[in-house]
């Protein structure tokens, strides 16, 4: 476990340098296009939304506004993962919906909750940016923190399903809040390209303490991720988009009785006035890191992918200064 966590973080030293270096001549050639911009002036809009697909953005919500974003998430599309034309390719089922709602504490501190689906999680964010891309190259990156509380209201027959019960345990509330932790280092390489990275900290209260079969690992309480995500437009208006989340877990590796799989999201992004709407494909049956990220068991090789949409919309709630 200790190489694992050491190559770990070997990965993302590694591909943050990358991200601090590769671009300096496209940034300095958009200074040039600029004609004598103010100096240190911050770099906009490096994602249009607050999050890709499954991955968080650097994007905060402004001051004294709310966010107002509905995702969802249709069936597995593939007959052989349970989709195909008997559920219209996943479109009768429907494994996520999630409501949020982001305020906009100031320009770079978000707070929020949503609740989804599955799960019934109830969950409590915060995002904090912590440094914002200048265009004279002079901050090279944007970086932020993200924090999720979540916590699963179900039933105690449906929280601890599968787990054999002892006359000893007793059921706590406590078990049922989960963690995530999360760095976001972005960079915006010219008007159409960026790109992020996402070293991410899970912690569970409650696990069950499953064994893979096949190298004899336990399932455990903090997992660890390197979660990566793009933007490409080819519009003003019209953008590609994708993520992917590489988990750190023995328990999950190769695990044939109950097989895991790395989330990965792809999809097109489309601004239309005040929206911003994404449709997109991802394997993910979850919508929030503390679902989809120890919880994705459907491959993209076998059907497992579904239809998804995100649509969001900003409403101002400071009202406007009197002159």
């Amino acid at each position: 476990m200790k190489r694992t966590l050491k190559n770990l973080s070997v990965t993302i030293l590694f591909s943050t340098s990358a991200l601090l270096v590769c671009a300096q001549d496209d940034m300095l050639s958009m200074l040039d296009s600029a004609g004598g911009q103010k100096t240190h002036e911050k770099i906009l809009a490096t994602f249009k939304g607050s999050k890709i697909v499954n991955a968080q953005s650097t994007e905060t919500v402004k001051a004294k506004t709310c966010d107002f974003s509905i995702t969802h998430r249709f069936g597995n599309m593939g007959t052989q993962s349970n989709g195909g034309g008997h559920t219209l390719y996943g479109l009768d089922n429907v494994t996520d919906v999630r409501l949020g709602f982001d305020f906009g504490i100031t320009n770079d501190l978000t707070l929020g909750f949503g609740r989804s689906k599955q799960g019934e999680l109830i969950d409590a964010l915060v995002k904090y940016r912590i440094l914002t891309q200048t265009l004279d190259n002079h901050i090279p990156i944007s970086l932020a923190f993200y924090g999720d509380m979540g916590y699963n209201p179900q039933k105690a027959s449906q929280f601890y399903s599968g787990m054999v019960m002892s006359s000893d345990f007793k059921q706590n509330d406590v078990h049922r809040f989960s963690y995530v932790s999360q760095l976001i280092i972005a960079r915006k390489f010219g008007w159409r390209f960026s790109m992020e990275l996402l070293p991410t900290y899970q912690h569970r209260n409650f696990v069950i303490g499953n064994i893979n079969a096949d190298n004899n690992a336990i399932e455990t309480n903090d997992l660890m991720s390197l979660g990566a995500g793009m933007r490409f437009k080819l519009t003003k208006r019209f953008a590609i988009i994708a993520d992917y989340f590489y988990t750190i877990s023995p328990y999950r590796t190769k695990n044939t009785a109950n097989p895991f799989y790395n989330p990965l999201a792809l999809g097109v992004e489309i601004e239309t006035g005040g929206h911003v709407f994404h449709i997109n494909f991802t394997n993910a049956s979850g919508i929030v890191e503390n679902n989809f990220i120890p919880n994705t068991t459907d491959s993209w090789a076998k059907g497992g992918f579904k239809l998804g949409f995100n649509v969001s919309r900003v409403f101002n709630v400071g009202g406007k200064k009197r002159k």
